[in-house]
């Protein structure tokens, strides 16, 4: 049936359009107030989605450690993870932001290797090249007459996507121990409530409070984080646990790696971006990495 396959490859999709959207809105209220904003509005929607899937709330068990290793997955994925990731959206666009994001599968092997005892081959080793080797086509490159290779884009931009793609390499190992007998719809609203804590934590340490009520009166700021929240956090999230449980971690990671290819022609086409030759070369080498890691 390929259930796996498929959810993942619309996880891919979903990706593209929340990010887009976040992107849209984190521009105008900030990475901060975004990501407390669109969980408390992913919370909302995926309760009301759970609450019919399970007919009322009806016969849920969740054991201490699956409950532990979530809260956890969304302490590390949702808070850390996509706090990073967002402000990146803001400093150097979704688009090369995603394709930094390619790093996530071979952080996540390199994790395996030191957390599970998993062990790393040459396909995994040689993938993890290819896919620094994609990234760096993009990100580097010579001024008019000079040899010496420089950043193209904003370095702290760079670091903050790599620091996203740090906190959801962890997110999904800890996602992947919490989900096993659980339905994935709600493993993911105890993510979702694990990040609204976070958050409140932090926005309060910040006292950033006065932004985050000015927010709803920003109505195409609030249809931006809506259309987002839904297709990130609620579907997007829901179908990358559904797809790690229904077919191997390797093959889920790399079809939903797949999302710095996908969001090419949507730049392009909706955003009226000009994309180079380099960063489609470099989407697609990034791409390729991931796949030698996990199918080779």
């Amino acid at each position: 049936m390929y259930i796996g396959e498929i959810a993942a490859l619309l996880t891919a999709m979903c990706w593209v359009g929340s990010s887009v959207s976040f992107e849209y809105a984190g521009k105008k209220v900030g990475s901060l107030v975004l990501n407390l904003m669109r969980l408390v509005v992913s919370l909302v929607l995926i309760t009301v989605l759970n609450f019919f899937i399970t007919s009322g709330f009806q016969n849920l068990t969740i054991t201490p450690e699956a409950f532990r290793a979530l809260m956890l997955s969304g302490l590390i994925g949702l808070v850390l993870g996509d706090l990073f990731l967002f402000q990146a959206y803001i400093e150097i666009g979704a688009r090369i932001s995603l394709l930094i994001m390619a790093l996530a599968p071979p952080i996540t092997a390199l994790f395996s290797y030191f957390l599970l005892d998993e062990v790393l081959g040459f396909g995994q080793i040689l993938g993890m090249l290819v896919t620094v080797l994609g990234i760096a086509i993009v990100i580097l490159g010579k001024e008019k007459g000079k040899k010496k290779l420089v950043v193209r884009h904003s370095v702290k931009g760079i670091l903050y996507a790599f620091l996203g793609a740090l906190g959801q390499a962890g997110g999904l190992i800890l996602s992947k121990v919490g989900v096993k007998d659980l339905n994935p719809f709600v493993a993911t609203e105890i993510r979702i409530f694990s990040g609204i804590l976070g958050f409140i934590l932090i926005i309060t340490f910040f006292k950033s409070w006065p932004g985050f009520f000015q927010t709803f009166k920003l109505k195409s700021v609030m249809a931006g984080i809506t259309v987002g929240s839904l297709f990130g956090p609620v579907v997007g999230v829901s179908l990358s646990l559904m797809a790690v449980k229904y077919t191997s971690t390797a093959i889920a990671s790399t079809l939903m790696a797949i999302t710095p290819i996908l969001i090419i022609p949507v730049s392009v086409i909706f955003l009226k971006e000009k994309v180079k030759a380099n960063e489609i070369l470099g989407a697609l080498v990034g791409v390729l990495g991931v796949a030698i890691i996990f199918l080779v």
